[in-house]
């Protein structure tokens, strides 16, 4: 809501008050101002409204006229090129040692030989943004009223001296949409009265009902409709302090008829629609549903097809306006116009919302109807609207006016006990204070010793309960004088849970390894459920569809944060970025049921993606691609950043690269998977090889990690041996690790596999596993004999096993 200071005055005296002195008090009182916008940014001095006596063609140039013009004490000659000056014209004359902004000093001048002793202004000359020029004006000077007095200063006339505060309004403050709202909330504000227009037309002999008659076939949706007929207008131009009040207020004039419904639609916060009687086609006016296919063309030249949810103003036959949207094209005013038809009606919020949001034609007056508008001021506002047309139109208004009316108008009433109020907020109000605060709201009460009965008046719809009340309260005693004091229980320091400090650390190691964090949307499509879920979950699960989904890519809850991951993936690609790590962590959403009957259960999920270069260093021509031991390295440091064991074992994974995959095992539990995804879905996303991780989460947090137990540094030296054993092809490395671990006894510390073979002197359906085998004994120097003996138990035990031999 943009509101003009100087239109503002005229319902109540600001005073003295800066804009910036006015926008913090208003501030401090509820309503937030956002800005401040002045017309223009440089006062100009020595410039006033002259009159242009004689205009005459410059005899040695062509584009340039000869101008008297009189000023009021004096008669200044002055030489002027716009092109629409002429004889007869009040306009803006710049006196000599006048200042402009840009401190540009007007002084007398020759040119092309004759003397010009000032400047006739155009509004631009003058600083004033575009926002604020009339459009016939944005190019030549601006011509003033004829009624507009030689030699009196502009400033108050162009209301160049006026500052437009931009409100940010909450949804509830639909009072605020208007000049009469905002000037009782001022008003409250600053204890002023408000002057709130009262207004008189006389009208001619001639009564209403021999032109229109109105109804309302469904009165729930408009309970209230009313008809002016104003006859012998006049089309042109309004008025130029109107103009400029709407250009102040964001809307650009068109003509006086039109802009007068506009300048009361601001001035009321009541939407209202001028139609061309001539043009209605009937003599009367029936509001009714729409029917489903029935078509208007809107004032927009567009075709719209209505339904039974829209509400149509017709003349008893055809649509003539889409009711709180847009008037219709067949009924609109136009230069031709005489006699006018003028609507005020009270429509139903939630109707006028569907039709805006089939239509997309969100306005002023539809803004203001979904929000509610005053019940008591429909039929004043349009009254006002018949008063200025006949004042700036030379109308002339027909007796009396068609009405329809079922509105049940009620003022609320509500119970304020002052003991109540000052309990919440902590004051001590006095009853005379509460009774003043009252009265500066203009809200009329009933007092009982210490409980008030408080009649809220329609203008304030958004006071219902006890608690609005204690808000308006507190808003006018001031914010700033509320008491504060500390609480009185002892403070606690603020922490994290273990479980959000280890969620933390998950992403910071991540992190650290060079991967990024990715957050991706949990719906997605029908085929994302079917591929790369954990081999872990249900084989019965059921993706959960939503009853209204967005798209078709968003209809379902995900149950893997892979498939979205990989989106990511083929974004950054097709944006030239070849190398992209990122993880996610995020729930997943698990249902058995065909028919969901309660909530899915969310499981939360650590998961990554990677594809391209894993890291590349030029200088030292070093170059790693990202492949299955990467994304197995980063899954394998993570566990040992949280202290968990784990083993992995080749598996077959839906969406899985078929020999490059492996299940991550937690205390003989699938808790997730690792691997390449399988070649044709990377192809689907346009990627190269791709590679990925998926962890229960859930488990990594809820697992028991026991107390870290500190070990001294070892005293006495330890032994490295080396040991390749050939198996059959089929065995695993892991368990042939396990194994080693176990057979070596509390002599064995580490093992390590360091070297996979197949070829030349192993037979086919063999390979060949080296292991780094470290004996180490924390209480004296191992013997050669001890480590023997373990390493003797160790092969026995291999070949007994898996039939390993040892590699010559």
């Amino acid at each position: 809501m943009l509101v003009s200071i100087n239109w503002l005055n005229k319902y109540v005296n600001t005073g003295e008050q800066t804009a910036e002195q006015l926008a913090e008090k208003i501030t401090k009182s509820g309503i937030e101002v956002d800005g401040i916008e002045y017309i223009i940014n440089e006062k100009s001095e020595n410039v006033v409204v002259g009159y242009v006596k004689e205009c005459e063609q410059h005899p040695d140039a062509d584009k340039l006229r000869l101008c008297q013009v009189d000023v009021g004490e004096e008669t200044l000659q002055i030489i002027c090129g716009a092109p629409n000056v002429a004889q007869g014209q009040k306009v803006v004359v710049a006196k000599p040692g006048a200042v402009l902004p840009g401190n540009f000093k007007i002084k007398k001048v020759k040119l092309r030989g004759i003397e010009s002793n000032g400047m006739i202004c155009s509004l631009k000359e003058l600083s004033v943004g575009d926002r604020f020029i009339p459009e016939q004006y944005e190019e030549g000077i601006v011509v003033l009223p004829e009624d507009t007095v030689v030699g009196e200063p502009v400033d108050a006339l162009l209301n160049l001296d006026d500052a437009i505060l931009e409100f940010d309004l909450t949804p509830n403050r639909a009072d605020a949409l208007s000049m009469i709202g905002v000037a009782y909330e001022v008003a409250a504000i600053l204890d002023e009265e408000v002057n709130i227009p009262n207004p008189e037309v006389a009208a001619t002999e001639e009564n209403v009902a021999d032109y229109i008659s109105v109804s309302s076939e469904d009165p729930d949706l408009c309970p209230y409709y009313v008809a002016f007929i104003v006859k012998d207008v006049e089309i042109a131009p309004s008025p130029l302090w109107m103009q400029n009040a709407l250009l102040a207020a964001g809307i650009r004039p068109i003509n006086n008829v039109v802009d007068i419904t506009n300048y009361v639609l601001m001035e009321y916060g009541q939407p209202l629609h001028a139609f061309d009687y001539d043009l209605l086609g009937s003599k009367e006016i029936v509001v009714r549903r729409a029917k489903n296919g029935e078509q208007i063309v809107t004032l927009d030249d567009q075709t719209r097809t209505l339904t039974n949810e829209n509400l149509l103003i017709t003349n008893g036959e055809k649509g003539i306006a889409m009711a709180g949207v847009m008037g219709g094209a067949n009924t609109e005013v136009n230069n031709d116009t005489k006699n006018v038809l003028i609507e005020a009606a009270y429509f139903d919020a939630q109707t006028v919302r569907k039709a805006v949001n089939e239509t997309g034609l969100r306005s002023d007056a539809s803004t203001r109807f979904e929000k509610g508008v005053d019940p008591v001021r429909v039929r004043e506002a349009g009254l006002r609207a018949c008063e200025l047309l006949v004042q700036y139109a030379n109308g002339k208004l027909v007796d009396d006016a068609a009405e329809f009316n079922e509105l049940k108008v009620e003022e609320a009433n509500i119970d304020m006990n002052a003991d109540e109020v000052n309990r919440r907020l902590g004051t001590d109000i006095s009853i005379d204070e509460m009774k003043d605060i009252l009265r500066k709201l203009r809200f009329d009460y009933e007092l009982d010793g210490t409980n008030f009965v408080v009649t809220i008046p329609t203008r304030r719809g958004d006071i219902t309960l006890f608690e609005d009340m204690l808000e308006e309260v507190a808003r006018i005693y001031g914010y700033d004088n509320l008491p504060f004091t500390l609480p009185a229980n002892a403070s606690k320091p603020g922490g994290l849970t273990a479980e959000q400090l280890l969620k933390r650390n998950i992403k910071k190691y991540l992190q650290s390894v060079g991967l990024y964090e990715a957050i991706t949307y949990s719906l997605v499509d029908k085929k994302a459920t079917e591929i790369l879920t954990s081999p872990e979950l249900s084989t019965n699960l059921i993706p959960v569809p939503l009853s209204m989904p967005m798209s078709e890519d968003h209809q379902y809850l995900r149950l893997s944060l892979l498939p979205e991951l990989l989106n990511r993936l083929t974004y950054n690609v097709a944006r030239k970025q070849a190398n992209v790590a990122l993880y996610e962590v995020g729930s997943i959403f698990l249902s058995e049921e065909a028919e969901i009957t309660k909530q899915p259960k969310e499981a939360l999920r650590i998961a990554g993606a990677i594809t391209g270069k894993w890291h590349e260093h030029k200088w030292q021509q070093e170059l790693k691609q990202a492949d299955f031991y990467v994304a197995k390295g980063i899954v394998e440091g993570l566990f040992e950043y949280v202290h968990i064991d784990v083993t992995y074992e080749q598996a077959k994974v839906e969406g899985m690269h078929p020999g490059r995959c492996a299940i991550v095992k937690a205390d003989g539990e699938t808790i997730g998977f690792v691997g390449q995804v399988h070649p044709k879905i990377a192809k689907e996303k346009d990627l190269k090889e791709t590679y990925v991780f998926d962890l229960n989460l859930d488990y990594i947090l809820a697992k028991d990690r026991g107390e870290l137990v500190y070990t001294t540094v070892p005293k006495y030296p330890s032994i490295l041996r080396d040991v390749a054993f050939v198996v059959k092809a089929d065995v695993h490395a892991g368990d042939m690790e396990a194994t080693i671990v176990k057979a070596g006894g509390p002599l064995v510390k580490k093992v390590e596999a360091f070297d996979v073979y197949t070829g030349e002197n192993v037979a086919e359906d063999e390979k060949s596993v080296a292991f780094n085998i470290h004996y180490e004994d924390p209480e004296k120097t191992l013997t050669d004999e001890e480590v023997e003996a373990s390493f003797e138990n160790i092969v026995t035990t291999m070949s007994e096993k898996f039939e390993a031999t040892i590699r010559s």
